[in-house]
């Protein structure tokens, strides 16, 4: 059973990378920087101690961050900060704030900026999409699960489907099935615009009925017993 206890630098290593996570929301209250920021500074504190460790000991270079790092999906992951990294320098200059005014001023209701999000959304992936929104209105703004927020998730979520460039499964689609852009837009657009729009519209119908949709699992009546 001794051989199998984790070795005393493997101790330090998992102290100090559970200590990182532990570290992230003290680091956004002391600083105010969004979280991945603290994650990244944990994970430089984590590169330079394994370096340290394992410092001359060549059969154990597997056993540090660079190495670790080659076999995860490092391209999914720095798409993903570029995008985080991107949208919070958008949103510290003040450009999505003017975009955001910009909306408010020439299209006259929320549901149309929605349905437009949704239109962008075939264009461009839906999760830088949805992560400058977030930028473009913070909460006091639209409280959370409100009707804009609903319906922004929906659009995002289904209006990359009118093109096959619009989302990351279409993408891979043409990869898999050797489908151009063209055949897509001829065979599958003019319907899954369609559903898009059905969908609309039976989410505004839903609401100017007044039904309350169901936010949480506790809402749900068969989950509640009711």
């Amino acid at each position: 059973m001794a051989s199998e206890k984790m070795a005393p630098r493997g101790q330090l290593v998992f102290g100090v990378g559970l200590g990182a996570l532990v570290f992230v929301p003290v680091f956004k209250s002391l600083t105010g920087l969004p979280p991945y920021m603290g994650i990244l500074l944990g994970l430089g504190v984590l590169w330079i101690l394994t370096d340290a460790i394992h410092y001359g000991e060549s059969e154990r270079q597997k056993l540090k961050v660079p190495q670790a790092l080659s076999r995860i999906d490092t391209q999914g992951a720095l798409f993903f900060l570029g995008i985080l990294l991107s949208v919070s320098s958008l949103e510290a200059a003040g450009i999505l704030r003017e975009i955001s005014t910009y909306l408010d001023a020439n299209i006259p209701n929320v549901e149309l900026i929605a349905s437009a999000i949704g239109v962008v959304s075939a264009i461009i992936d839906n999760v830088p999409l949805v992560a400058a929104t977030m930028g473009m209105y913070d909460l006091t703004s639209f409280p959370q699960d409100s009707e804009f927020w609903q319906l922004v998730a929906f659009c995002a979520g289904t209006g990359g489907s009118m093109l096959i460039i619009g989302s990351a499964a279409g993408v891979a689609f043409m990869g898999m099935e050797k489908v151009d852009f063209f055949w897509y837009f001829r065979k599958v657009s003019g319907v899954a615009f369609a559903g898009y729009a059905a969908g609309i519209a039976a989410y505004l119908a839903v609401q100017s009925l007044h039904f309350s949709i169901p936010t949480t699992v506790a809402q749900i009546p068969f989950f509640t017993g009711s």
